[in-house]
C-alpha cells in the first residue's frame, strides 16, 4: 500500500473522530472491514453511537449510504426492491431498494423476523440481488453496517448461523470512560448536532476508487505457510472444544 492511501486511511479515522468519542476501537474496526471487503455487526445499547458511527464513515470516504429501519413488519422487497408495474410501458419493471448503495446501515437488524433478515443473504455473500430470476449488481464498494441491541432486550430476535456467518466481524460498543461522556456532553453544550456532520467538521478524506485501490492492496499480501497452518490448527481447535458450542466452519 502506498504512502498516500496510508496517510488518507489514517485520516479517515481523524474525521471519524470529530463525531465520535470514546470508541476508537470500533472505528478501526469499520476500517479492517471495509479494507477487507467484509461486513459488520455492531452491537451495544442506545446511545453509544452505533449510527453516528456508520455515517460519520460514509461521510468521510465520500460514499452513498442508506438506512433502513428494521422492524416486526419489514418485508423482504422494502430491502432488496420488487417489481412494479408500470402501466406506461404495460409491464414491470424492478424498482431497486436501499441495498443498493456503498453502505448500507441496517439498523436495529434483530427487531425483524428471521426471514426479513434473510433478504440480505444474497446481497453479502454474492454481492448481488436476485429478483424473479435476474440478477442486479449491486454497487462496489459494498458494506453492510448492521447494529443491533442487547439479546436480552425486549422485542428482538436472535440471528440465525446463516446470518452471523455473513458478518467478518462484530464490534460490541461499550458506554464510554468516564473522560470521554464529558466530551460528549462539552461538545454537545458548545451546539454539535450529530444530524449536522458537515457543521461538526467531517470532511471527504478518501473516495471510492481510492477505497478500491487499498482494497486491492490489501488482497496483495501474502501469507506466510505457518501462519495458514495455526489458522487452521485454531479453527480444529474450535471444533473440539467443549466451551464452544458450534466451531469455526
Amino acid at each position: 500500500m502506498t504512502n498516500d492511501l496510508r496517510t488518507s486511511l489514517l485520516a479517515v479515522r481523524t474525521e471519524v473522530g470529530k463525531a465520535v468519542v470514546g470508541q476508537d476501537g470500533a472505528v478501526t474496526g469499520m476500517i479492517i472491514a471495509l479494507l477487507a471487503r467484509g461486513h459488520v455487526l455492531l452491537e451495544g445499547v442506545p446511545g453509544v453511537a452505533k449510527t453516528l458511527l456508520v455515517r460519520a464513515l460514509s461521510e468521510a470516504l465520500r460514499l452513498d449510504t442508506a438506512r433502513v429501519q428494521f422492524t416486526p413488519d419489514l418485508m423482504p422487497g422494502d430491502i432488496t426492491g420488487s417489481l412494479v408495474y408500470d402501466s406506461r410501458e404495460g409491464a414491470f419493471s424492478f424498482r431497486r431498494g436501499p441495498v443498493f448503495t456503498s453502505i448500507l446501515l441496517a439498523d436495529e437488524i434483530n427487531r425483524t423476523p428471521p426471514k426479513t433478515q434473510s433478504a440480505l443473504l444474497e446481497a453479502m455473500e454474492e454481492r448481488q440481488v436476485t429478483v424473479d430470476g435476474e440478477s442486479h449488481a449491486l454497487p462496489d464498494p459494498f458494506l453492510v453496517a448492521a447494529t443491533q441491541n442487547p439479546v436480552e432486550y425486549e422485542g428482538t430476535y436472535t440471528l440465525p448461523e446463516a446470518q452471523l456467518d455473513r458478518f467478518l466481524l462484530k464490534l460490541v460498543l461499550d458506554l464510554p470512560e468516564r473522560e470521554a461522556e464529558v466530551e460528549v456532553l462539552r461538545r454537545h453544550s458548545t451546539g454539535f448536532d450529530p444530524r449536522d456532520l458537515h457543521a461538526a467538521g467531517v470532511r471527504p478524506v478518501l473516495d471510492a476508487d481510492g477505497l478500491r485501490r487499498a482494497q486491492a492492496a490489501v488482497r496483495e499480501v501474502r501469507v506466510g505457510a505457518d501462519v495458514l497452518a495455526y489458522m487452521v490448527d485454531l479453527a480444529r481447535a474450535t471444533r473440539r472444544s467443549p466451551s464452544v458450542q458450534l466451531g469455526v466452519s
